[in-house]
């Protein structure tokens, strides 16, 4: 490994550099065998981060002014089963009467080392506790997921925005 010291002339040539507003990025490559990170840390280490800032960065760009959009919101029949999620994935889907409720039997649990294509790959619990497991239900065809987890992973976005507390 070489150690390079920044030498007098490096340490001008890079002031220099910082001064006519070249990027960490480019002032490493002009210097050449350093880093972008060794230039920002030298900058830092001699003060030189604030420099004068070019007039059209110091100007905001106006707005482009976009039309007003009408949105339609479309309802969505309600769907208490297993169709919804058949219908939004085109696969046929039985009832996993296996995987209700979050309560997933100790003989289908299965450690990462055991999931396979066909089986549920949902996580249960801490990873970093002991009694982590997967679900190990039996996976639809192309999700990584049962029936029940699917429906949990794989919500419309406007679902997802309705549920969301809004910030005021």
């Amino acid at each position: 490994m070489t150690v390079l010291t920044w030498s007098d002339d490096r340490v001008e040539q890079l002031k220099k550099l910082w001064e006519a507003g070249l990027s960490a990025s480019q002032i490493a490559a002009e210097l050449g065998n350093v880093t972008r990170n060794a230039v920002i840390g030298k900058v830092h280490r001699l003060g030189l981060s604030g420099r004068a800032k070019t007039p059209s960065s110091a100007v905001p760009r106006p707005r482009k002014v976009r039309p007003a959009q009408q949105m339609v919101r479309v309802s969505r029949p309600v769907s208490r089963g297993n169709t919804a999620l058949a219908h939004a994935f085109e696969v046929e889907v039985e009832a996993d009467p296996i995987a209700h409720d979050n309560v997933v039997p100790m003989s289908q649990r299965l450690t990462l080392l055991e999931l396979n294509e066909s089986t549920c790959h949902w996580p249960v619990g801490d990873p970093s506790n002991p009694e982590f497991f997967f679900c190990g239900g039996k996976a639809l065809s192309g999700l990584p997921y049962c029936a029940h987890h699917s429906r949990i992973a794989y919500q419309p976005a406007a679902d997802r925005r309705r549920q969301q507390p809004k910030p005021r």
